[in-house]
């Protein structure tokens, strides 16, 4: 009798607690979440570097109480993708990430950043893919100093997400910039996805041997298509540059194709592929059904449709930021991130994700 009144007396403070409008916390899908790449998900560790490649000062931030090194007027697709996996904070950055903190992940990603190490120096500092790696492998010294041991930091890390989102710059700031950089000139379009995804696979296996399990990998989006190379090499301003583009699909196709192998390379870990290229491709085909008006011009930015240059400190960018599919000439809105992100999470079509979206990643 007294266990079936003590029963019915959780019960009842359970439903007043609901009642009352209490919840109840529910933990992160994955215990943590670690994120390399470039300026499309750089959260400010550039601040403190010497680089042009900077987003620290306004109207950059405009959407998210103002400017932290985000290259957007609010959140990036790894903000989105940390509230979509449940965590109740931002990933921090490497720069600035200490103690326990590093235990709900860290973001390395460095604006200006390429799969090369030479990708992007005319912008001045950068951490590189590889320097990024060596980063994350210095926080795995900290996490089995943190946990006590490395067979409690392996179990620990095995279950977190991993994303990596490399490439672009490799394109836009090295392959299509003859005048700085001779890579066009030594090698093919076919030849130089190639060799980046032979430098791919070294730093991917580097962090499989520190832990990493789940990994999603973001390809290239559709460089063609953004402000800057409309306003260069676009005819009539609108129509997408195809010689960037097809670069950028035979480099996505080698992606995938790496995806498959390393599954079959490495039977205790799960890699997949996000198809950013397409879904950004159905956003500027479709941009109604997303709530889009503007595909081709920068809500913030200067000379042809903003497409020349980024946003100038203390510009004011335009009024109907939700509208934009670009926020300046390189880089998604918030609107547009979002978009990306909740594809990411849960695929809308078979062709957004291969082989499972990250929410089924998170599951595995």
């Amino acid at each position: 009798m007294e266990s079936y009144l003590r029963k019915c007396c959780l019960v009842s403070m359970f439903v007043l607690f609901i009642g009352l409008g209490f919840k109840v916390k529910a933990e992160p899908q994955v215990p943590c979440y670690f994120i390399f790449g470039d300026s499309l998900v750089d959260n400010g560790n550039n601040n403190r570097l010497t680089s042009i490649a900077r987003a620290d000062y306004f109207p950059y931030g405009i959407d998210f109480g103002g400017p932290t090194g985000r290259f957007s007027n609010g959140k990036t697709t790894v903000d989105v993708l940390a509230e979509l996996l449940g965590f109740d904070n931002y990933i921090p950055p490497y720069s600035s990430v200490s103690g326990q903190q590093i235990l709900q992940g860290v973001n390395y990603a460095s604006a200006a950043a390429g799969i090369r190490d030479e990708t992007g120096a005319q912008l001045g500092q950068r951490i590189t893919f590889s320097g990024q790696v060596e980063n994350y492998k210095n926080t795995v010294s900290q996490v089995v100093e943190i946990l006590g041991d490395e067979n409690t930091a392996a179990d620990y890390l095995k279950r977190c997400i991993y994303t990596i989102g490399m490439g672009s710059n490799d394109y836009l700031n090295n392959y299509f910039m003859p005048q700085v950089y001779a890579t066009s000139r030594q090698y093919s379009p076919e030849q130089y996805a190639q060799d980046l995804i032979t430098r791919y696979r070294e730093q991917l296996n580097a962090l499989y041997s520190y832990g990493a399990r789940k990994f999603a990998l973001v390809g290239v989006g559709a460089i063609g298509c953004s402000p800057n190379e409309l306003a260069q090499g676009s005819p009539d301003g609108t129509t997408c540059v195809e010689r960037i583009n097809s670069a950028n699909r035979i480099f996505n196709n080698k992606l995938k194709s790496l995806v498959q192998q390393l599954n079959n390379d490495h039977s205790d870990a799960r890699f997949t592929y996000i198809n950013a290229y397409g879904v950004f491709q159905d956003i500027i085909a479709n941009p109604s059904a997303y709530g889009f008006t503007v595909t081709n011009a920068a809500c913030c930015g200067v000379g042809r449709n903003g497409g020349q240059l980024t946003c100038l400190p203390g510009q004011p960018p335009c009024p109907n930021r939700n509208e934009y599919v670009f926020w300046d000439a390189f880089h998604p809105s918030d609107a547009a991130n979002t978009v990306i992100a909740q594809r990411s999470y849960n695929a809308q079509s078979s062709s957004d994700v291969y082989p499972y979206d990250i929410s089924q990643l998170a599951q595995l």
